[in-house]
């Protein structure tokens, strides 16, 4: 038994981190850009503008990353499901660091006028894209290696990566604006940390490329071709069979997205106006609380394999609904110890949320649809969710100058995940290798 087991820790442990790797790169090319966006891309792009109306506009080139997720989650999970997890991967991590190191070298406004701001906008759909493949590989082939028992620990690792980018994305922006006047960070700065991605990128090619296959997948693969039955397009069975799955996954998203990126984009936008702070209060706070952030989400993964998804799930966006009140009144007072707090106890409610997902998604959908299924459900809400919720704060607070709307915004998504995870069923402890074929309905 223990000669047998070591090896297969020493595997699941080898997935783990490629996932956690490679997952960390790409959220910092994406992160990368949000900061920028609320930061510098108003005045480098959209100069003509006055600055709250360029930060809208830099937002909705940030939105447009979003709105190109879910025709990622599409084309690379009907792949996925077909060929394979570990391909899908490669591709998407290739896709997300060559568009982020052009971004590095794109001329600005002032150069070349409107189309500075139109090849952005191309380079953040490219990234938009590729992120939308990515999740749904990079959780799958962890979930499908672990046991059952421990799957919401496991699987919650690659969802790390997310905290983990912005980490990685905020302090290297903290750095620059540390060691660099504003007229240097804005005249060349800006560029080194998309310059950066292509570093980055070399690394997690080498580390992706050396893990397994998923097994359950290549179980699933062989049975069908020994029956000698056709894979058929796995969004159609999607859409047909497990529409009540795709409805939950997307509800369980709306408040875990719109809160994440309010308390770590939007922030820096509500703290450097109306509050009236330098712009390295904001990243030092989101700084300090992903490295919190990074910590807790395997602890809420291995607490939903102690008391269920849901009851998981539901307690973190429960708490984040109440403390979006409590949110910006902290923000307002200026002080940085009290802003600090009140970020991190933001992401650690997100957290919650956010570290059963993985596990929670997988064990909704059967393997061939898996990859399919769990992308375009966490794919689209990411689109209406987390795309909208920067450009939707930065409107709410200009067109009523007060957060009370933007914190009743967010509370209203923390109330609809809360209702979609409620009328699921627990998944806790599913053998994926055992829904191959099945058809999953709700409670």
């Amino acid at each position: 038994m223990t000669d047998q087991s070591a090896p297969a820790r020493n595997s699941l442990a080898k997935i783990v981190s490629a996932s956690l790797i490679g997952t960390t790169i790409e959220w910092y090319d994406f992160f990368l850009y949000g900061s920028a966006a609320a930061l510098i891309f108003n005045k480098l792009f959209f100069p003509e503008f006055d600055p709250l109306t360029g930060t809208l506009l830099a937002f909705a080139t940030y939105a447009a990353g979003f709105g190109a997720r879910p025709l990622g989650g599409i084309v690379f999970g009907h792949f996925g499901d077909k060929v394979g997890r570990k391909k899908l991967l490669v591709l998407s991590l290739l896709l997300m660091g060559g568009a982020t190191c052009a971004m590095g070298l794109l001329p600005t406004y002032a150069s070349i006028g409107i189309g500075a701001p139109l090849m952005l906008t191309a380079l953040r759909l490219v990234q938009g894209f590729a992120l939308g493949g990515e999740w749904g590989g990079a959780v799958l082939i962890v979930s499908e290696h672990g046991s059952p028992q421990r799957r919401g620990f496991w699987a919650s690792w690659p969802q790390a990566g997310a905290p983990g980018g912005n980490l990685l994305a905020t302090g290297v922006l903290a750095l620059l604006a540390a060691v660099q006047s504003d007229e240097a960070f804005l005249a060349w700065g800006w560029r080194i940390p998309f310059l950066l991605s292509g570093l980055l990128v070399m690394i997690g090619l080498w580390i992706r490329l050396s893990v397994a296959e998923s097994p359950v997948f290549l179980e699933a693969a062989e049975r069908a071709k020994d029956r000698g039955t056709e894979q058929r397009a796995p969004i159609a069975q999607v859409l047909r069979h497990n529409w009540r799955e795709l409805l939950i996954s997307m509800g369980a998203r709306m408040g875990e997205n719109t809160t994440y990126y309010i308390v770590t984009a939007f922030i820096l936008v509500y703290l450097t106006g109306p509050v009236g702070l330098p712009k390295s209060a904001g990243l030092n706070a989101v700084l300090i609380g992903s490295i919190v952030h990074f910590a807790v989400i395997p602890l809420w993964g291995a607490l939903s394999d102690l008391w269920g998804r849901r009851a998981v799930i539901i307690l973190g966006a429960t708490g984040s609904g109440v403390w979006a009140f409590a949110f910006f009144g902290l923000l307002d007072t200026g002080s940085f110890a009290v802003i600090t707090l009140a970020t991190t106890v933001g992401l650690v409610l997100h957290g919650a949320m956010y570290g059963p997902q993985a596990a929670y998604f997988s064990e909704l959908f059967g393997t061939r649809v898996r990859y399919s299924g769990a992308s375009i459900g966490y794919q689209l809400a990411s689109a209406v969710a987390g795309g909208l919720a920067p450009l939707i704060a930065t409107a709410l607070l200009q067109g009523f100058g007060s957060s009370v709307p933007v914190a009743i915004y967010m509370a209203a998504g923390a109330l609809l995940s809360v209702a979609a995870v409620a009328l699921s069923r627990e998944t806790r402890a599913v053998g994926l290798s055992d829904v191959a074929e099945r058809q999953t309905t709700t409670a």
